[in-house]
Protein backbone atom coordinates (compact mmCIF):
# COMPACT_ATOMS: atom_id res chain seq x y z
CA UNK A 1 0.00 0.00 0.00
CA UNK A 2 2.77 2.10 1.05
CA UNK A 3 4.03 1.39 -2.46
CA UNK A 4 0.86 2.60 -4.02
CA UNK A 5 1.05 6.07 -1.52
CA UNK A 6 4.56 7.04 -2.87
CA UNK A 7 3.76 6.57 -6.71
CA UNK A 8 0.58 8.51 -6.50
CA UNK A 9 2.51 11.13 -4.32
CA UNK A 10 4.52 11.93 -7.56
CA UNK A 11 1.35 13.10 -9.62
CA UNK A 12 1.61 17.04 -10.33
CA UNK A 13 -1.55 18.97 -9.56
CA UNK A 14 -3.03 19.09 -12.93
CA UNK A 15 -1.96 15.87 -14.48
CA UNK A 16 -4.08 12.23 -13.35
CA UNK A 17 -2.79 8.87 -13.60
CA UNK A 18 -4.83 5.25 -14.28
CA UNK A 19 -5.69 2.45 -11.47
CA UNK A 20 -3.84 0.73 -14.80
CA UNK A 21 -0.82 2.61 -14.99
CA UNK A 22 -0.29 2.20 -10.95
CA UNK A 23 -1.08 -1.67 -11.28
CA UNK A 24 1.70 -1.98 -13.89
CA UNK A 25 4.22 0.23 -12.20
CA UNK A 26 4.14 -2.07 -9.07
CA UNK A 27 3.86 -5.44 -11.38
CA UNK A 28 0.12 -6.21 -10.95
CA UNK A 29 -3.07 -6.60 -12.73
CA UNK A 30 -5.63 -5.84 -9.89
CA UNK A 31 -6.35 -2.87 -11.00
CA UNK A 32 -9.37 -2.80 -8.76
CA UNK A 33 -7.67 -3.62 -5.81
CA UNK A 34 -5.61 -0.14 -6.35
CA UNK A 35 -8.51 1.35 -6.32
CA UNK A 36 -9.92 -0.22 -3.25
CA UNK A 37 -6.20 0.54 -1.56
CA UNK A 38 -6.94 4.58 -2.54
CA UNK A 39 -10.59 4.37 -1.53
CA UNK A 40 -9.01 3.66 2.22
CA UNK A 41 -5.98 6.90 1.80
CA UNK A 42 -5.74 7.94 4.87
CA UNK A 43 -3.62 10.38 4.32
CA UNK A 44 -5.91 12.43 1.05
CA UNK A 45 -5.61 14.97 0.11
CA UNK A 46 -1.98 15.31 0.71
CA UNK A 47 -1.64 11.99 -1.09
CA UNK A 48 -3.90 13.45 -4.00
CA UNK A 49 -5.63 9.71 -4.27
CA UNK A 50 -8.23 12.38 -6.29
CA UNK A 51 -5.46 12.43 -9.35
CA UNK A 52 -6.35 8.97 -10.15
CA UNK A 53 -9.18 8.17 -12.78
CA UNK A 54 -10.30 5.22 -14.98
CA UNK A 55 -8.24 4.39 -18.31
CA UNK A 56 -10.52 6.00 -20.82
CA UNK A 57 -10.66 8.81 -18.98
CA UNK A 58 -13.46 8.56 -16.81
CA UNK A 59 -13.48 10.15 -12.85
CA UNK A 60 -14.00 7.02 -11.53
CA UNK A 61 -14.81 6.32 -7.63
CA UNK A 62 -13.83 8.71 -4.37
CA UNK A 63 -14.34 7.60 -1.04
CA UNK A 64 -16.07 10.97 -0.40
CA UNK A 65 -17.70 11.17 -3.74
CA UNK A 66 -17.49 11.79 -7.17
CA UNK A 67 -18.88 15.53 -6.86
CA UNK A 68 -15.90 16.09 -4.44
CA UNK A 69 -13.32 14.65 -6.72
CA UNK A 70 -14.31 16.67 -9.73
CA UNK A 71 -14.26 19.43 -7.27
CA UNK A 72 -10.80 18.72 -6.40
CA UNK A 73 -9.28 18.14 -10.10
CA UNK A 74 -11.39 21.09 -11.20
CA UNK A 75 -9.42 23.37 -8.65
CA UNK A 76 -6.41 21.78 -10.19
CA UNK A 77 -7.31 22.92 -13.71
CA UNK A 78 -8.44 19.48 -15.37
CA UNK A 79 -11.80 20.21 -17.38
CA UNK A 80 -14.33 17.91 -16.95
CA UNK A 81 -17.42 16.96 -19.16
CA UNK A 82 -19.88 14.48 -18.62
CA UNK A 83 -17.99 12.82 -15.58
CA UNK A 84 -14.68 12.43 -18.25
CA UNK A 85 -11.90 14.20 -18.30
CA UNK A 86 -11.40 16.48 -21.19
CA UNK A 87 -8.03 16.47 -23.57
CA UNK A 88 -7.51 12.79 -21.16
CA UNK A 89 -4.49 12.43 -23.31
CA UNK A 90 -2.92 15.31 -22.54
CA UNK A 91 -3.56 15.19 -18.55
CA UNK A 92 -2.10 11.83 -18.28
CA UNK A 93 0.97 11.25 -16.58
CA UNK A 94 3.16 8.24 -17.36
CA UNK A 95 4.46 6.64 -13.86
CA UNK A 96 7.68 4.96 -14.77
Amino acid sequence: MHKIYKLISNIPKGRVTTYKEIAMAINTKAYRWVGQVLKKNPYAPRIPCHRVVCSNGFIGGFATGTEKKIELLEKEGIIIKNNKIVDFEKKLFKLK
